[in-house]
């Protein structure tokens, strides 16, 4: 694996933005999404890194300051560099946030299940953050924002109820190159932009080399075989191997089922999210 790529890199230019006018449409998107269903405010899971960094920041912008509410959610494992970083945008922002440190419940957990692995323990923490984040958004009536990018709900890089759980996601279809753009042009502290990649799951922990590969490679294989729809053939004359290819469609196909709501038996004549199938604003 060679070093972690990094987002000043020369921009594959199918995948350039125009930023401007990508924050406008994003802006615009938070204000009537949340606003449409009868809600000013939002809270989001402030983590330090870039793709949290910018829907904060968009947030703010779009429905002021004092609207939107960061939850900073340490583990005792986790680098003390990603709490500064968080701190660091919510004062740059202006914004409310509150820490609370998720040690104490996941270690009382795991008190029971010692043999857990790291990436059970990664989901837990994942899930434990979601819950605070939904039980913040019931006692201040907001919105949760999310905060996966388009890569990562490809791959399925991200824990299906967890991180991946959100009622609104403003970063969806947008590739983590994509992020990297905006952020930049939104203002996102360049150390924050530049910094590797990590969900800061535990010590040392990043995401290009838990995947195995960039995701300046990735978003480009990607956008050939999802956004094109190229077959393996045609992106293996772009000089893909075929085992990266194999792999990545394997992780998609794998990870549907993270990106779609619960499969309900069909019983009925009109069964949800089948025949009777409407927007979550409907009615209004």
């Amino acid at each position: 694996m060679s070093e972690p790529a990094s987002p000043t890199e020369p921009i594959f230019q199918p995948l350039a933005i125009n930023g401007p006018l990508v924050r406008q449409i994003l802006v615009r998107f938070l204000q009537n999404e949340v606003r449409k269903v009868g809600f000013e405010k939002v809270v989001l899971g402030l983590s330090g890194g870039v793709d949290s960094s910018l829907v904060a920041t968009l947030a703010a912008e779009a429905l002021g300051p004092s609207n939107v509410r960061a939850l900073i959610m340490p583990y005792r494992g986790s680098d003390p560099k990603s709490r500064r970083d968080a701190l660091q945008v919510a004062g740059q922002l202006g914004i409310d946030y509150l820490e609370v440190d998720i040690s104490p419940q996941i270690d009382a957990y795991f008190s029971r299940f010692a043999d857990a692995d790291q990436k059970r323990r990664g989901n837990k923490m994942a899930r434990e953050r979601m819950s605070i984040l939904y039980d913040q958004s019931w006692a201040w009536r907001a919105l949760v924002l999310g905060t996966s990018n388009k890569t990562e709900l490809l791959l399925g890089y991200g824990t299906i109820y967890g991180d991946l759980a959100s009622a609104i996601n403003p970063l969806g279809d947008l590739y983590k190159t994509q992020v990297w753009q905006l952020a930049d042009v939104v203002g996102v502290p360049t150390d924050i932009v530049k910094k590797a990649p990590s969900a800061d799951l535990w010590a040392g922990q990043t995401d290009e080399v838990e995947l195995g590969f960039q995701y300046r490679v990735v978003d480009q294989l990607l956008y050939h075989l999802i956004d094109r729809r190229y077959t393996v053939a045609e992106v293996e004359q772009l000089g893909f191997q075929r085992a990266f290819i194999e792999d990545v469609l394997r992780r998609v196909r794998d990870n549907q089922y993270k990106r779609r709501l619960p499969v309900i038996a069909k019983l009925s004549s009109r069964t949800i999210d089948r025949d009777f199938r409407y927007p979550r604003d409907w009615g209004h």
